[in-house]
């Protein structure tokens, strides 16, 4: 499912372009801007699935570094700093990747 599906475009397009510096990225502001703490449970679950490119049931440190361009083609890549402190707030089980459920109760903290 297309992100665009479940978030407005103009959203989308707001967080990417607040987050474009180098080492921006903020997850919790970005969820805000993007829409996504809006959305329902079951919703943000379908966000998860879109970023979950293997379809492994989890979000493994190398998807999330691309996390941004599963919201538009033109979302620039996280930095390593980026993508382990997005996997540092999310990872609460400590496996080393993101579940659902830490994707959901991250998203709606």
């Amino acid at each position: 499912m297309a992100m665009k599906n479940l978030l407005k475009e103009d959203d989308i397009k707001k967080a990417l372009d607040q987050f474009k510096a180098v080492d921006s990225f903020d997850h919790k502001k970005f969820f805000d801007v993007v829409g996504l703490k809006a959305l329902s449970a079951e919703n943000v679950k379908l966000v998860f699935k879109a970023l979950d490119v293997d379809a492994s049931g989890f979000i493994e440190e190398e998807e999330l570094k691309f996390v941004l361009k599963g919201f538009s083609a033109d979302g620039r890549d996280l930095t390593d700093n980026e993508t382990k402190a997005f996997l540092t707030a999310a990872d609460k089980d400590g496996d080393g990747k993101i579940g659902i459920d830490e994707f959901e109760a991250l998203v709606h903290e």
